[in-house]
């Protein structure tokens, strides 16, 4: 089983990369937001892989971050989730937002990854609701509860009001959080907020 690639980015298409380690070349599928990751061909890339082996392909799946792979990992255990879907779901959603959607039990942001109707995102959001919490995210604080008191609870209703889904706007004041800590005032909390919004 390969855990690991390094080697020249050879190239880069939609929904995969060549990678050549030593003169093999590997293809490995990736989302969206690994590729963007990726330098430019021909570059040096480090990358996680999850190795699915079945009867008539052994087929690679590249991640830029832990959190990522095993993102992928718990999606694929999900009935009517295949590798194809996760990584839909994972252009779709960044680690972060995937805990806050699940927690919040947002069907509409599942529902804009491709191949992913409602039926499959109810599906989703039943089955890892109670493990999602103890998933990775990208280095923030886990959205399990909801953010109801003080200048969070203003800087939500500030950043829901301008048009931002409750999950999303959740989960960026859970980094602004972290970054400013418990103190931070509402005008910091909402810059910030919408700083991580932005990205």
């Amino acid at each position: 089983m390969i855990g690991r690639l390094r080697g020249v980015v050879d190239g880069i298409e939609d929904g995969k990369c060549l990678i050549d380690v030593s003169g093999v070349g590997y293809v490995v599928f990736c989302s969206s937001r690994t590729l963007s990751e990726l330098p430019n061909p021909p570059g040096i890339a480090t990358m996680l892989i999850e190795t699915q082996v079945r009867e008539d392909a052994i087929s690679l799946y590249g991640f830029a971050t832990a959190s990522e792979r095993e993102w992928f990992r718990l999606l694929t255990t999900v009935q009517g989730v295949g590798a194809k879907v996760a990584l839909g779901l994972l252009s779709a959603l960044s680690p972060d937002h995937l805990i806050a959607a699940i927690a919040s039990q947002d069907k509409a942001a599942l529902t804009r990854a491709p191949g992913v109707g409602p039926k499959l995102a109810i599906r989703i959001l039943t089955e890892l609701r109670e493990k999602a919490g103890v998933m990775p995210g990208g280095g923030t604080r886990i959205p399990g509860a909801p953010v109801v008191q003080g200048p969070m609870a203003d800087a939500l209703s500030a950043l829901t009001n301008l048009g931002y889904r409750r999950a999303e706007a959740e989960a960026a004041l859970g980094r602004a959080s972290d970054e400013h800590g418990a103190e931070a005032t509402l005008d910091v909390l909402i810059r910030a907020g919408l700083k991580a919004l932005a990205k």
